[in-house]
Formats: C-alpha cells, sequence, structure tokens
C-alpha cells in the first residue's frame, strides 16, 4: 500500500473512531412545531419540555411517544423554563413584560393547568424557576430599580416576593437570558445561583433560599446586550457555565468556565475552545458534560479538559438524568435523545 493510501485509511479509521466514541442525538418526532427552551428530565421515563404558543410536551416512556398540551388562557404565551416532579406534576414559566410572565401547575399529567402567578409589575420581566423540592421553589425577574427580583414559593401554590436589600445591585445593561431555562438554579438544599448577561457576566450566589447573596466575577465575554452567561449547571462541588456571544455563534473563546467550589468562584481552562457560543450544559455524571447551542453539541468525559464534537445541529436547552437518558430540545419542535457508543 502507498504511503498515501495508508494515511488515507489512517485518517478514515481516526474520523470513523472520533464520530463512534462521540455517539450522537436521535432526533425524536414531539408532534409540534413549537420552539423549545424549557426542559426538565424527571427520569428515564419522563421527560417534559415547554416552548412557543403556550405549548408543553411530555413522554411518559423515554421519548418514543408525547403528548401536546397547549395551555388555555395561554396560547399567546412563550413557555421558557418547566420544573417537573413525576409523570403528573410540573410547573411552568412564561417569559414577557407586565402579565405575559406567568406561572401555572399541572397536577394531572397536562391535562389542566392552574394559573398559580401573574406579574404585576410592568418593569419585570421572569426569565427562569428552580425548586428544591416539589413545595419549594422560586422564580426569578431581570433587574427593577436596579435589583433583580426573587419571588418563592413555600407551599407550591402561592408566591411571595423576598427581600432584595441583600442583593447585590445589578450593573448597568446587566440582566439574565431567558434561553435554557437555567438562568436560575438550586444547589443542594439551601443553595441557590443566578446568572447574568449582558455588560457584566456574573454568578450570584446564595447560601440560604435567597436570604442573603454574593457575587462572583467570571471569565465569560461581556459588554455588549448578546454577550455573558446563557447557562449553567452544578453537581457537587462541581459546576459548569456556558455562553458567549449569540450574534456571533462561532466565536470561540470566553465561552465556558468552570467552578469546583460549588460555584462560588469560576475560572476558565483554556483561553480558546474547539466550540463557539452555547446556551445549555448537563452534568451526566460528575466528568461527563454535554453543551449545546445553535452552533451545535460537544461533549466531555474529563470535565472539560478535552471536548468532541457531537453534531452541527441548533440545540437550545439540555438535561440528562444518567447516560440513558441525555435529552436536547431546540427551534421547530427539536427533539433529540443522546445515545453513548455501544462498549467493546
Amino acid at each position: 500500500m502507498s504511503r498515501t493510501r495508508t494515511l488515507v485509511a489512517s485518517l478514515v479509521i481516526l474520523f470513523g473512531m472520533t464520530c463512534t466514541a462521540t455517539g450522537q442525538w436521535k432526533k425524536l418526532d414531539p408532534g409540534t412545531d413549537a420552539s423549545f427552551r424549557g426542559l426538565d428530565v424527571v427520569s428515564e421515563k419522563v421527560i417534559w419540555a415547554s416552548g412557543t404558543g403556550g405549548t408543553v410536551i411530555r413522554s411518559i416512556d423515554g421519548g418514543k411517544s408525547w403528548s401536546v398540551f397547549k395551555v388555555e388562557g395561554a396560547e399567546k404565551l412563550d413557555f421558557r423554563d418547566i420544573e417537573a416532579f413525576s409523570e403528573r406534576t410540573a410547573y411552568v414559566l412564561s417569559i414577557g413584560n407586565g402579565k405575559d410572565s406567568r406561572i401555572y401547575k399541572t397536577v394531572d399529567g397536562g391535562e389542566s393547568w392552574k394559573l398559580q402567578f401573574e406579574n404585576t409589575d410592568k418593569n419585570a420581566f421572569f426569565d427562569s424557576l428552580a425548586f428544591w423540592d416539589e413545595k419549594h421553589g422560586t422564580a426569578q425577574s431581570d433587574p427593577v430599580n436596579g435589583r433583580y427580583v426573587i419571588y418563592a414559593t413555600t407551599d407550591g401554590e402561592t408566591w411571595s416576593k423576598l427581600p432584595s436589600e441583600k442583593m447585590p445591585a445589578a450593573k448597568e445593561g446587566e440582566a439574565a437570558f431567558a434561553a435554557s431555562g437555567t438562568c436560575i438554579v438550586t444547589h443542594g438544599n439551601q443553595g441557590l445561583l443566578l446568572i447574568t448577561g449582558g455588560m457584566d457576566a456574573r454568578v450570584l450566589y446564595s447560601a440560604d433560599r435567597g436570604e442573603t447573596w454574593r457575587s462572583s466575577d467570571t471569565p465569560l465575554i461581556k459588554g455588549e446586550g448578546a454577550t455573558g452567561i446563557f447557562g449553567i449547571a452544578v453537581l457537587g462541588k462541581r459546576g459548569v457555565i456556558v455562553g458567549g456571544d449569540y450574534t456571533k455563534p462561532a466565536m470561540n473563546s470566553s465561552n465556558i468556565a468552570y467552578s469546583l467550589d460549588g460555584g462560588k468562584t469560576w475560572s476558565s481552562k483554556r483561553e480558546i475552545n474547539s466550540f463557539g457560543y452555547r446556551s445549555g450544559v448537563t452534568f451526566v455524571d460528575e466528568d461527563t458534560l454535554v453543551i449545546v447551542g445553535s452552533g451545535g453539541s460537544d461533549i466531555s468525559t474529563d470535565f472539560g479538559n478535552t471536548w468532541n464534537r457531537i453534531d452541527d445541529g441548533n440545540w437550545n436547552a439540555v438535561d440528562s438524568k444518567g447516560r440513558n437518558a441525555v435529552f436536547a430540545v431546540g427551534p421547530a419542535g427539536a427533539v433529540g435523545k443522546y445515545s453513548f457508543p455501544a462498549a467493546k
């Protein structure tokens, strides 16, 4: 065999091994062309997602089949976040100024929805939900009068505003991106983390369910309206934030950072990455990460030291409950389930 043919054969083998080792997304048909940004993988069987046109979808067989629900009275709303606890119980949050920001709850698997919260502040714009358990959760709005707005429930039914005096002031031009349903996330029994973008890219951290806060700077790109942090995931002491500039999806610097102290401090492992803008991130296990964005998706099996491209598709959010339950959602009804390569 000639040297050229040997080289080509070696490249083909290497390329094949890379593709096989990376795994792939299996495209699923949810039965709607709504665009999705809310996603909650409850278990290997139960998956909920939410999106445009007041749409919620649910699978109770691991993504093989889907039920599609249109929340009555919310047909013109965009549900950017969903938090679920079983095949019957879920909360969903819509975004928008004033009364367009709402929270609905179902306890019968999506057949009916109760309006629990309707924003009355014309300056507020809610972005995300986060829960410690079925009855204790929070909802977060962009800043009003220089402070982020946090509402909380302690009974899973009623919502009240938390005091904002002990929260760090929002900087001019700083806000949150309702891009992946993770503007705010819980951590452990008491922790709460809020990510920001725009003129700054910070992580705000509370150790007492939003009563008091501290802020942490991050190395992610900032300074323009389209820059900052778009997604966060925390598992134990490990944390990951992703983002970039969504108007420049191919720009591959300052778009990911890591934490080793549960989200209190953040640092990057390298200035340039192999991927561009990313909006969602999930832990599959303590070492395995999957990130997604409008320009594709990637996987790391060594906590971000190295990355492999999965695809160049268009995804908004990703969530998982272990290796057999990694799902992503995106525009135009995009839903995918990730398959790891078969063990050899």
